[in-house]
């Protein structure tokens, strides 16, 4: 079975959330692997000056889920097409049922 793969959120900028007590992310938002420096479509973290939301899932920040998305101007389109725009009751992904030989 192959592992799935959990991403986290870097951000331009950041707001502070009343309701929930927390910073959430703000301006355009990427994706990024645990334990990385980077984000999924190469920038660094340092010199991009993107800050780091691990308790933000990437699925929260997508404008369609409605969740920390509210202060997201732009979702980066290489993160996206990596990570995926998919939320949790989508369907699967598109795999071959009978491939050629």
């Amino acid at each position: 079975m192959a592992r799935t793969r959990r991403y986290e959120v870097a951000a331009s900028g950041r707001w502070w959330d009343e309701d929930d007590r927390r910073w959430l992310p703000a301006g355009e938002v990427h994706a990024r692997e645990p334990g990385r420096n980077e984000t999924v479509c190469g920038l660094s973290l340092h010199r991009s000056r993107l800050s780091r939301f691990p308790a933000v899932a990437w699925t929260d920040v997508l404008p369609e889920s409605g969740g920390a998305a509210d202060a997201v101007r732009r979702v980066c389109p290489r993160c996206a097409a990596a990570a995926g725009r998919r939320g949790a009751d989508s369907r699967p992904a598109w795999r071959r049922v009978d491939p050629r030989p």
